[in-house]
């Protein structure tokens, strides 16, 4: 499983820093920063999902207002939203 995180569309609601930790604040950016991940394009991040994270992971893309986090599984379907 891995997620994908659109930070251009992210407005800084910071509800997914809640949810899982591998989202920070970025106060000074008014973003979220998805740590420990590649930008595979510009403002877009990438990063696996690590064992035993799955449902923090989903609970971040589900409560971000914007859906600016998508889930996806292996084969690279996607999960949430």
């Amino acid at each position: 499983m891995y997620v994908e995180f659109d930070r251009d569309t992210c407005t800084g609601i910071f509800n997914c820093v809640h949810e899982w930790e591998k989202f920070v604040e970025d106060r000074d950016a008014g973003k979220a920063t998805l740590v420990e991940s590649d930008e595979f394009e510009t403002d877009h991040y990438r990063r696996d999902v690590p064992e035993g994270e799955e449902f923090d992971a989903k609970m971040a893309a589900r409560v971000c207002p914007v859906d600016a986090i998508t889930i996806y599984d292996e084969e690279g379907e996607q999960l949430v939203p």
